[in-house]
């Protein structure tokens, strides 16, 4: 899986169908009408998502990267 920073990430949920809801501090809060999850991107200044966020980001948003 390639990194992506908190930016790429949103533009991808956007994409996807998820709307930001609000900006807490440097989290940005997605939601999706009909699906009952919250997801939190954290942006921080153009730094890579850790592995373990961006696959579990991707997992709860229903979104496959082949």
């Amino acid at each position: 899986m390639k990194p992506m920073t908190g930016k790429e990430m949103c533009r991808l949920l956007e994409e996807n169908g998820w709307r930001l809801r609000r900006v807490a501090g440097s989290h940005h809060i997605y939601t999706k009408h009909g699906i009952d999850a919250t997801i939190s991107v954290p942006v921080h200044a153009g730094k890579d998502l850790k592995t373990g966020m961006q696959a579990s980001i991707l997992k709860t948003a229903g979104i496959r990267l082949d």
